[in-house]
């Protein structure tokens, strides 16, 4: 068997994010009460899609697809670092290790590729309002929507493939408080480099289109709206895209600070900073930002209750 088929170590420990015992218990409610927020505020989401008639249209099916995937990637790693918090040894199976991973990696990029599906969908109703629904389908969205999990489950097999076909023969501890990419590739006893250029052009590559994907729908989207007459006009299409750019911006980059900045141009106290970041706090803003400043939800859903209490 080649060396690079093979694989010693049985199990990975994790160092965590900090060994002060102060410390962990705050960091313990803390992330706790973040997650609570998270579950609530996603499932809260896609249930108001689900039932009120009224939203659903393309941009909140879009949504509700956007709260599944940052429910599901915060539950791939957030409870396994609630059950670690108080442990000495924090370890994960092998194959523990390449589940988490690839499930990660799975709904955070299927999200990014949700993202600039949002993008396009702002792009077409915004740009060609008369032919939007036409264009923007039922069937349409369904079949895109699969299209992007199917993306998604590509990568993250591209991912977690390159990841643990390296050999792994000691150490097995992981810098990190989740089993990603960077960190496990560090531990590896055989050369990395092409599993790492591998990972690397396929992430620039779909970054790339991605990004080119908002910025191109952006670009026409700023144009259309100087051409609106109406002040009032101009300030309801640019409301329906703050909430999106929001998101676009605080996911692309910590994402990008990550996976496609130089390695040695951070340290692993700032990759863990920002991995809580966009692992827990992001998908906990998420909701906050689309539904509690989006007026016609609020207004919506206040018309909803009304009529269930009248």
């Amino acid at each position: 068997m080649e060396e690079g088929n093979q694989t010693t170590v049985s199990e990975f420990i994790f160092l965590g994010i900090t060994n002060d015992p102060n410390l962990q218990i705050f960091l313990f409610i803390f992330f706790s009460l973040i997650y609570i927020v998270t579950a609530f505020g996603n499932i809260g989401t896609m249930v108001i899609i689900m039932v009120i008639s009224d939203l659903q249209s393309p941009m909140y099916f879009f949504l509700s697809n956007l709260s599944a995937c940052d429910l599901c990637y915060s539950s791939v790693v957030t409870p396994k670092l609630l059950h670690d918090m108080f442990l000495q040894n924090k370890s994960i199976s092998f194959i523990g290790c390449a589940l988490q991973l690839f499930f990660f990696v799975l709904f955070a990029c299927t999200e990014v590729y949700i993202l600039s599906a949002m993008a396009y969908d702002r792009y077409e109703a915004i740009c060609h309002p008369l032919l939007y629904i036409v264009i923007m389908n039922r069937t349409r969205c369904i079949f895109l929507v699969t299209a992007l999990y199917a993306g998604g489950f590509l990568t993250a097999a591209i991912h977690t493939s390159t990841t643990i076909t390296l050999h792994y023969c000691g150490p097995n501890i992981i810098k990190h408080f989740y089993c990603d990419t960077p960190p496990l590739m560090d531990l590896a006893c055989s050369d990395p480099y092409i599993n790492k250029t591998i990972i690397f052009v396929v992430d620039l590559v779909l970054g790339f289109v991605s990004v080119m994907v908002i910025l191109a729908s952006y670009t026409y989207i700023f144009f259309t709206i100087i051409k609106i007459q109406s002040i009032e006009g101009r300030r309801k299409a640019f409301l329906t895209c703050t909430s999106h750019l929001s998101c676009v911006f605080l996911f692309y980059g910590t994402v990008f600070f990550i996976y496609l900045s130089p390695a040695s141009s951070h340290s692993d106290s700032q990759n863990k900073v920002v991995s809580v970041f966009y692992t827990m706090v992001i998908p906990m803003v998420n909701p906050t930002i689309y539904s509690l400043r989006n007026t016609d939800v609020n207004v919506t859903v206040g018309a909803y209750i009304n009529k269930l209490f009248s």
